[in-house]
């Protein structure tokens, strides 16, 4: 790729017939890890973006926004989350929001692709400072064999993966909510990246199916991104709790707390409304 040309993610199996595309400016790495091809792109309008597989993961300009929204709608659900699990998660964003929450005090996160981690810490320093904070344990490795390890130890489980293909395809399967649900302590909380209602309606359905036999009490919760696809994404959230309310968070922030924490996107109005979908999708998926 030479500078000036156009990155397009294009992914048949994803999102057929249609592309997101960008204006590189500069091509800061590219190399195949292990288990992914990774690039990172200094682009015009979205800044640093990170790339796998082809599929962009992050954007400097928006990534805010997802980063907070999969941290605190599960940490906010859980009256105290004092433990909690990361899975996946590699370029830090996820870390540096968990670690915020005053009530956290320990944080273990599992990313399967070392790689990952360290040309984040490179290039992605705004993100990659959560791996700084010292409530933070990185295990580099299987987070499915991770959490076997982990019974009944964690109040909150984040599963920040890549799309159902790949190296995170078995993220999505029943198998991994059961594991999860052994490895949460009682009244534990999970909460997982869940694709776009506009053109992931199925798979949305049938993950929200494997997840409904595990936990008393399931929903899906919504974003605006505007770099992936549609501009939207949502997430699988889930309670072992059935008393639990996920439109109504149980840890509350003032504005001065939220701007003390360098919060951008979440509030707890917009928690509220997270949940409250558009009428075709409440139908197909409720």
């Amino acid at each position: 790729m030479n500078p000036t040309e156009w990155f397009s993610e294009i992914s048949e199996q994803l999102w057929p017939n249609q592309c997101f595309s960008l204006k590189v400016k500069k091509v800061l790495h590219e190399e195949r890890s292990k288990f992914q091809d990774i690039k990172l792109l200094e682009t015009y309008s979205h800044g640093t973006v990170l790339v796998l597989d082809g599929i962009i993961q992050c954007t400097e300009r928006d990534e805010f926004a997802y980063q907070e929204m999969i941290s605190f709608l599960p940490l906010c659900c859980h009256p105290n989350p004092k433990k909690v699990l990361i899975v996946g998660g590699g370029d830090g964003g996820v870390a540096r929001e968990v670690v915020k929450h005053p009530l956290v005090e320990e944080v273990h996160q599992v990313e399967i692709d070392d790689r990952v981690v360290e040309l984040s810490k490179k290039y992605l320093p705004f993100m990659a400072c959560g791996f700084d904070s010292p409530k933070l344990k990185l295990t580099i490795g299987d987070g499915f064999e991770y959490m076997k390890q982990r019974e009944g130890e964690f109040d909150v489980i984040i599963t920040d993966s890549s799309d159902p293909i790949g190296p995170a395809e078995s993220l999505f399967q029943e198998s991994y909510f059961a594991l999860a649900k052994k490895a949460l302590r009682p009244n534990g909380i999970i909460c997982s990246q869940g694709g776009t209602f506009w053109i992931d309606m199925d798979h949305i359905k049938s993950t929200l199916d494997h997840c409904r036999k595990h936990f008393p009490v399931v929903g899906y919760g919504v974003a605006s991104v505007p770099s992936y696809p549609t501009g939207q994404i949502g997430f699988f959230i889930a309670s072992s709790n059935e008393n639990t309310k996920l439109n109504e968070p149980a840890k509350t922030f003032t504005d001065e707390e939220i701007d003390n924490m360098n919060m951008r996107y979440y509030t707890s109005d917009v928690h509220r409304a997270a949940f409250t979908l558009p009428r075709y999708a409440a139908k197909k998926l409720y």
